[in-house]
């Protein structure tokens, strides 16, 4: 079940995605379940060998009281020591950066974050991808009506 996606994803190239367990509390993981997330503006840093989920908000459980959570805390990435040196390795190549794309609960009801990384699209990339949109749809909408 896709709990968020993010849509800022669309401006940036992404070069390859990695599935991760994400470190939650008990609150936050019912407060996903009411899908009570935004990305705004989330990303990961690498901080002594391990991958933190930064500035993504997970709005504070209604029915909890004093033992819920700071909605914008850093959360710990799980994944594989190999993964973990192998992102490392490439994001210290310039204009790379891991964000977020989508957060989900995979068939065991476990919650997991796809991260990407991904590297900034350039301006002319981002008019180039408008044009191809709009020349699809005006392509879609000839073949509805008959070419009229």
């Amino acid at each position: 079940m896709i709990v968020a996606v993010n849509k800022k994803v669309r401006d940036y190239e992404v070069l390859e995605k990695y599935e991760a367990g994400i470190e939650l509390k008990g609150t936050e993981v019912k407060s996903l379940r009411e899908k009570n997330v935004s990305f705004k503006d989330s990303f990961c840093r690498v901080k002594d060998n391990q991958i933190y989920l930064l500035n993504l908000h997970i709005s504070p459980y209604k029915f909890a009281n004093r033992f819920n959570h700071d909605p914008e805390r850093p959360r710990k990435l799980l994944l594989h020591k190999k993964e973990i040196k192998r992102l490392v390795g490439k994001l210290t190549t310039a204009g790379l950066t891991l964000i977020p794309t989508k957060i989900y609960f995979n068939e065991k009801g476990i919650a997991k974050v796809e991260i990407a990384l991904v590297k900034g699209k350039k301006q002319y990339d981002k008019r180039e991808e408008i044009k191809k949109k709009e020349i699809d749809k005006k392509i879609k909408t000839l073949m509805k009506h008959g070419g009229r």
